[in-house]
């Protein structure tokens, strides 16, 4: 196991520990060195070309998202997830580049993704109404859109016979684990508490990250 990796887990699990025990300190390091080791890791095993460049933008813009969540998860809800998006915008064109070909597993994954989504998207919408919350509505849409892109993309790597096995299920695996943390914050914040969500969302969201790159890294080294 590379050694880069190892060390993103260890600052994954120290800031898993830091929301537990809030270590407020420990926190302001730990996470956002967990996305600084996978861009120095992802630079350093297969550089920055071609589709690469649109994986390390996503990497930088997960960086400023979760900085921006870190200095206040109320006031700065709105341009962190603009961040994400982009986040995830990044990586829908990484998984794109070339695009795939269609395929009836592409009508299969879309409608897995479109039906586990929609009813956990308009409950969290629709609490978004009750709360007082319209003006999040759109936002909360489109992002919501743009992240189930963002798997169904990965997903599709399960049938592209470019790549290889071990590492399309590693793509699809992190992409999902990125999908669940952003349902956890969401649900967490705007529909009902979940004991201990911050620490399943960033769990989840570490988890998702480190395995979705470890997957491109597989993939083209």
């Amino acid at each position: 196991m590379n050694i880069l990796m190892v060390l993103a887990l260890v600052f994954a699990a120290l800031e898993a520990l830091a929301l537990w025990k809030y270590w407020h300190r420990l926190e302001y390091i730990a996470k956002p060195a967990v996305m600084v080791v996978l861009f120095i890791w992802l630079l350093t095993s297969v550089g920055m070309n071609g589709a690469l460049i649109w994986f390390g933008l996503g990497i930088l813009f997960s960086l400023l998202g979760d900085v921006l969540l870190m200095i206040s998860l109320d006031r700065m809800f709105l341009p962190g997830l603009v961040a994400f998006l982009l986040a995830h915008v990044a990586y829908v064109i990484g998984f794109n580049i070339p695009l795939p070909l269609f395929s009836a597993w592409s009508l299969i994954f879309a409608f897995m993704v479109g039906l586990g989504g929609t009813r956990i998207i308009r409950r969290i919408v629709d609490s978004l109404a009750s709360s007082g919350n319209v003006r999040m509505r759109t936002p909360i849409l489109i992002y919501s859109l743009v992240i189930s892109l963002m798997l169904l993309s990965a997903m599709m790597k399960l049938t592209d016979i470019t790549w290889s096995a071990n590492a399309s299920a590693l793509v699809s695996l992190g992409a999902l684990l990125f999908y669940l943390s952003d349902i956890v914050l969401a649900w967490n914040k705007f529909v009902a508490p979940i004991q201990h969500g911050r620490i399943y969302n960033i769990g989840l969201y570490h988890l998702g990250q480190i395995t979705l790159i470890a997957g491109v890294i597989m993939q083209f080294s």
